[in-house]
């Protein structure tokens, strides 16, 4: 058994009081993480990640360089792990969304709209530098996020073919076949751009946006009424 699966198993059978104990100690140890995560994403956001320096970060953060070279080895490191960890998220999210959401694919589509729309429309920032800075990571790690995006489309994908076989859903034609990869890719793109444009506040809510987002890909799909 790893270290890791070992410390979560002694949590889970730790007597109450004694997991009490140490939830401050969890969520302090935290922190500095998430302080720099979020400093890492404004400055990305704001700059651009080849010109921001770690002693930016470690100052808009307010931790020592020793501090952040604890937790982060290099901004590169830095840099997937903000991503790969949103990124995971969200895959986490849709998941969770489709699997709770009965056994209609057309509610399934509509819940994974929804979550993916919500979540670019409040964390546009995290979404501008996971799509815009992706770029500068090696072959590795981009491979590594790549994998989490592959798993978001085949979510979808499962969807969209249950819904074909079902009668449910008529997506377009291409040469006779449905490609639903290339459905899916689509559908992906139009709900990840929401995040490019939308201004909390000025016109429609997210609630609102993520209700016109389900529609447009009921309509894509060829979604039969409910």
């Amino acid at each position: 058994m790893s270290k890791r699966k070992t410390a979560r198993a002694a949590a889970e059978t730790s007597p109450p009081a004694e997991r009490e104990a140490r939830l401050p100690v969890e969520r302090e140890a935290r922190q500095p993480v998430e302080a720099i995560r979020a400093a890492a994403f404004a400055q990305f956001a704001e700059r651009g990640y080849p010109v921001v320096t770690v002693r930016d970060i470690m100052k808009a953060c307010g931790l020592t360089q020793g501090a952040l070279y604890n937790h982060f080895k290099s901004k590169d490191e830095l840099l997937h792990d903000i991503i790969a960890s949103t990124q995971a998220e969200l895959e986490r999210l849709c998941q969770q969304a489709v699997n709770g959401a009965g056994d209609d694919p057309r509610a399934k589509l509509a819940a994974f709209v929804r979550v993916y729309v919500m979540r670019h429309c409040r964390l546009r920032v995290e979404a501008l530098v996971a799509n815009r800075e992706i770029s500068w990571l090696d072959a590795d790690r981009v491979r590594d996020i790549r994998r989490s995006r592959r798993a978001i489309r085949d979510i979808l994908v499962a969807v969209l073919a249950q819904g074909v076989e079902r009668g449910v859903f008529d997506p377009p034609l291409v040469d006779g076949t449905h490609d639903l990869k290339a459905v899916a890719m689509a559908l992906l793109d139009q709900c990840t751009h929401v995040s490019m444009w939308y201004v909390p506040g000025r016109g429609m809510s997210e609630e609102q946006m993520a209700k016109l987002y389900m529609e447009m890909a009921q309509r894509s799909v060829g979604a039969k009424p409910l």
